[in-house]
């Protein structure tokens, strides 16, 4: 089959014929229909994030099942359409039995070992093993993932919709859902319009923020924040981001959703709060990047700053919800959708991410 080969830290991706194992205990084997274009995986592109190479990238991703291994259970069947999970469940650990199985024991697993959940590889040329990112691997004709990591779709959601759903959606629209305290009614102020700070916009807007607040460098991303439930917008360019966002919300925003993961946006954000204000860090930075707060801040006006791992969801009930909403016309994810192309153009379709290119390109193996 097909895939987006990383080797070398920033270099192209290539694109190359790779042999995939099949399937073994509790694994399934997915045509992918459509993979979303991601910044995470632009991290482990350049080097900002580990792992092991050379390495299929691609972790946003959709399609339908078409082989299982021993031992799956009936959550998943032959052509079931699926959406893919980038974090494992054990559904044995403290983690997984506390409700929070987005921190299961098996991340660090995926993570360290850059294989699947038993720490290894199915993909391989020849005898040159290839690595998996986050368990995943959708740049490719074909993925074998965990029955932990896929998720039925319902009929009426389209594979591209269920792709970005299972990643930037539920990051974004999770994070308002599961980290934020009743925002109906307060002001929320969204740092980042790209593909999850725009699907944050949407869970404000949803659960009846007001204001809510949109910010960014780049007019036509604010554009289409307002299409999606912004109602006020802030570009970082023409303002000061702190004076102007102190003015909308009366003195301060109760909660702020960074979507960038820069210590200038943090820094930015964390002025922006309003006296026991929380700002909810989702954007993924480089592993040695860090923000500095004024201690005197934090204690003398109680602010706060939590970190928010997929929406600090629980993907098997989070992301049906989301699903369900998308069909009753209360998400609108479409808008997310910026263009498609073919799997041959993924090094095109990351350009244009890096240069600012507006909503989730797809690809389409």
């Amino acid at each position: 089959m097909r895939a987006a080969v990383l080797r070398e830290i920033g270099a192209p991706l290539r694109l190359e014929d790779v042999e995939l194992d099949e399937p073994k205990a509790g694994e399934v084997l997915v045509r992918i229909e459509a993979a979303g274009v991601c910044h995470s995986d632009l991290h482990y592109m350049m080097g900002d994030l580990k792992a092991k190479l050379p390495l299929v990238v691609g972790h946003e991703g959709a399609g339908v099942v078409e082989a299982v291994g021993s031992r799956v259970g009936d959550g998943v069947a032959v052509g079931d359409r699926v959406a893919l999970l980038w974090r494992p469940r054990c559904g044995e650990c403290e983690a997984c039995v506390s409700g929070n199985p987005v921190l299961c024991r098996f991340g660090r697993v995926l993570a360290s070992t850059n294989g699947l959940m038993d720490g290894e590889t199915r993909l391989h040329q020849g005898e040159q093993r290839i690595y998996h990112l986050m368990g995943v691997s959708c740049f490719a004709e074909r993925v074998v993932v965990s029955e932990t990591s896929v998720l039925r779709v319902p009929d009426g959601v389209p594979s591209e919709i269920a792709a970005i759903s299972a990643c930037a959606v539920i990051t974004g629209v999770g994070a308002v859902l599961n980290a934020v305290d009743r925002p109906g009614g307060q002001p929320l102020a969204v740092f980042g319009t790209g593909g999850v700070g725009l699907a944050a916009v949407m869970g404000a807007a949803l659960t009846g923020a007001h204001p809510v607040i949109a910010i960014d460098i780049d007019p036509v991303k604010l554009e289409l924040a307002r299409r999606v439930g912004a109602t006020h917008v802030v570009d970082a360019r023409e303002s000061d981001v702190v004076e102007r966002v102190l003015e909308l919300s009366d003195g301060g925003v109760p909660w702020m959703i960074d979507a960038v993961g820069r210590r200038e946006t943090m820094r930015q954000a964390i002025d922006c709060l309003r006296p026991a204000g929380t700002l909810v860090a989702v954007g993924l930075s480089s592993t040695d990047a860090t923000v500095a707060v004024p201690i005197n801040e934090l204690v003398q006006r109680q602010k706060r700053i939590v970190g928010s791992l997929y929406g600090s969801s629980n993907p098997r009930i989070d992301l049906p919800r989301i699903f369900a909403l998308y069909l009753a016309g209360r998400l609108p994810l479409d808008e997310l959708v910026g263009g498609r192309r073919p799997l041959g153009e993924v090094n095109e379709a990351y350009a244009e991410l890096r240069s600012g290119g507006v909503g989730r390109t797809i690809l389409l193996p």
